[in-house]
């Protein structure tokens, strides 16, 4: 047992953990997304060039100061999870003499020491017990094994850097007497799975009797994948932790494959796949361990909002009760994305944790000639060792592996960097990951919520904006009297009428930003209503906001309504009798007609130009909706058009397409237009019927 200490012992201390000595690399993120643009685009001048103060360094400086790094790395936390030395939550430090074998200084959980002062323990196994009661770095390290990946033996658990980031976030919920819950993001190769897993069987081995836990994955094969490292654990388990002295196995349970029964407790392991989610109703679950959530699939029948909302629901919200989700990432705008934007936002009940690639120790490669490695970093290199603070090591092993990957999307979506790159749309997005997380930074709550009212649903008199913090209307500018003509341009996207049908949209765009000249300005979001109406009202409701925003040019998109026929035509006439300045196109014989009609070639023209807007930063998102929908907008299967992700919406992304059309084509009638590459868009040639 001592020589098994003492190898546990000097693996803890090779255990790198820099967590502590991370810059906050999520506020970075933005400046990422700019950088990896700047680099990527062809098109970029010298006003994008980013300084680096590793440019300014000799080859000597740059040799020490990752020397520096590598000692702090080294130094800044000595651990040992036998001694309980650099092991999470608030410890004490005891001297123990209980036999040959448990003599010296430990540092132990306060709870446990609390625990020994009122009752102090005689023998080793009673010390065990009572530690392995509360600690649980002490647990895995000292009883619990698992197959190396890189040798293929059998090894005790030492915790790595990431794993024990992880642990800490659930340490701090259990200690607290919270529910624990966890959303996780995970990168390659550091065994998130295997310490959830773990914490899960601590709880029902050690604490709990009674306490059913649910492995569900993807596929059934990555819940049994889980389920068999857990049995693994079981084999090599000392017989004298259990009540019964007998070694613990996962036993039939009822005839049925997907349910074990632990020996020597009432507890079961269930595990099921998000295929068949019927596999695992019917039973108490206390604990939920939900993997690969982004690859769950989507079908008619069952959503993975529906599923982990139905076993969400059975597990009651009391202390070591657990529910975690994680998943490597799989694109944007699926459910596994949105919850971790719920998380982040702290608009959900888990926290959220996600480990970068080079906190993971096996990604180091050891630098042969540090001026080479030095004079072969591209911009986003030397932004890993400027902002992320990564050895030479670090970045040369990047180095050399990027070079398997044709582009830095796929390995960023392999080795993330940041949450955000983690998430790494497909290829068919129609909008790559730097432009979002750009048009990400400047969304904001509005200032105010409410809705605009008048004398009467089809009347323009009395126009007054009313407070209501459940209004459908919200405003993050007020309107501005400006003498510039059609500063305000409302867009209206046509949806249907009941809830669950696509929304309907009306988006003010302020084309001068308060600026009297077109030069240089970004058009800025400045109110948006978004609801589900009859579209005649809807007409109505869009012609008071552009009367509310100076007599804005309104601009309202008329497939929807003109499939309509005769009800159709009399409701433009309606609006254009009360309200004059409506956005009129030719039509193919020449005649002007009210609206903005989405047919193949205007909707390619307008989303071009969005995507060259979004691309180079020339128009300002404040609607944090917008951009989710830009991150699930996509070209469908065989080239066949774009269109929002199945199960997602693009209502609030054509109204900024409409409107920022419109805008383009009035630049370009002014000689004010900002397109730089004009194959990025095609001019639909319209008239403007002006007061």
């Amino acid at each position: 047992m001592k020589a098994l200490f003492t190898n546990i012992q000097a693996r803890g201390r090779a255990t790198n953990d820099i967590a502590t000595r991370r810059r906050n690399v999520d506020d970075s993120a933005i400046k990422n997304a700019e950088l990896v643009t700047a680099c990527n685009a062809k098109h970029a001048t010298n006003e994008d060039a980013v300084k680096f103060e590793i440019d300014e360094m000799t080859i000597d400086q740059i040799v020490a100061a990752n020397r520096e790094r590598n000692e702090l790395m080294l130094n800044a936390q000595h651990y040992d999870p036998i001694t309980g030395e650099g092991s999470c939550g608030p410890r004490v430090k005891r001297s123990v003499d209980i036999d040959d074998s448990l003599k010296g200084d430990y540092w132990i959980p306060e709870p446990m020491a609390a625990e020994l002062d009122a009752a102090p323990c005689t023998t080793r196994t009673q010390w065990e017990l009572l530690r392995i009661r509360h600690d649980f770095e002490f647990w895995c390290a000292a009883f619990i094994m698992i197959l190396d990946k890189v040798s293929g033996r059998l090894v005790n658990l030492v915790l790595n850097g990431p794993q024990r980031r992880v642990l800490r976030v659930l340490e701090e919920q259990r200690l607290a007497g919270k529910p624990l819950r966890l959303i996780m993001l995970k990168a390659r190769q550091w065994g998130g799975s295997t310490l959830v897993q773990l914490y899960m069987a601590w709880i029902q081995l050690v604490l709990k009797s009674n306490w059913n836990s649910l492995i569900c994955g993807h596929l059934h094969q990555t819940s049994a994948a889980i389920k068999a490292m857990y049995e693994r654990a079981l084999r090599n388990y000392p017989e004298h932790l259990t009540p019964n002295g007998k070694r613990p196995k996962l036993a039939p349970f009822e005839g049925s494959r997907c349910v074990r029964q632990l020996s020597g407790s009432e507890s079961l392991v269930i595990s099921g796949s998000a295929r068949s989610q019927d596999s695992v109703r019917g039973y108490d679950i206390k604990m939920a361990h939900l993997t690969e959530v982004a690859f769950w699939p989507s079908t008619t029948l069952h959503s993975p909002d529906e599923v982990i909302r139905s076993i969400g629901g059975t597990i009651p919200l009391e202390p070591l009760t657990m529910l975690v989700l994680e998943s490597t990432a799989n694109g944007v705008g699926n459910y596994f994305h949105d919850e971790w934007l719920r998380s982040k936002a702290g608009e959900s009940d888990k926290e959220a944790v996600f480990v970068p690639w080079y906190e993971i120790e096996i990604y180091r490669m050891p630098v042969a000639s540090v001026e080479q490695l030095v004079s072969e970093m591209d911009d986003y290199e030397k932004w890993l060792w400027q902002d992320c603070n990564c050895t030479l090591e670090m970045i040369n092993w990047y180095h050399h592996k990027r070079r398997e990957y044709p582009n830095q999307s796929m390995m960023a979506a392999e080795f993330p960097t940041t949450d955000i790159e983690a998430f790494t749309s497909t290829a068919t997005c129609m909008f790559t990951t730097p432009m979002i997380d750009r048009m990400r930074y400047a969304t904001t709550n509005p200032a105010v919520r409410g809705d605009i009212v008048a004398r009467g649903m089809k009347s323009l008199d009395g126009i007054n904006f009313v407070r209501s913090d459940n209004g459908p209307l919200e405003l993050w500018r007020w309107p501005e009297q400006k003498t510039v003509r059609n500063r305000y341009i409302v867009a209206v996207d046509v949806g249907g009428t009941t809830p669950g049908a696509d929304w309907s949209v009306i988006a003010v765009i302020d084309r001068h930003a308060g600026q009297e000249s077109l030069d240089n300005v970004r058009p800025e979001v400045v109110a948006q209503w978004r609801g589900h109406i009859h579209h005649d009202h809807l007409a109505w409701k869009a012609a008071q906001i552009a009367r509310y925003y100076n007599n804005a040019l309104l601009v309202i998109e008329s497939n929807s309504i003109e499939s309509q026929g005769d009800v159709g035509q009399l409701i433009f006439k309606q609006i254009m009798a009360a309200y004059k300045n409506v956005y009129m196109r030719k039509s193919g014989n020449g005649n002007l007609k009210p609206g903005f009609q989405t047919n193949r070639e205007s909707k390619i023209s307008a989303i071009y130009n969005l995507i060259a807007y979004v691309r180079d930063g020339s128009y300002i998102e404040r609607d944090n909706k917008a951009v989710d929908e830009m991150a699930c907008y996509e070209l469908k299967p065989g080239g066949k058009g774009f269109g929002a992700r199945k199960g997602k919406h693009d209502d609030i992304l054509m109204t900024r397409a409409i409107a920022l059309m419109i805008i383009e084509e009035m630049r370009i009638q002014s000689g004010h237009s900002r397109a730089k590459n004009p194959e990025y868009f095609v001019v639909h040639p319209t008239l403007f019927h002006l007061d």
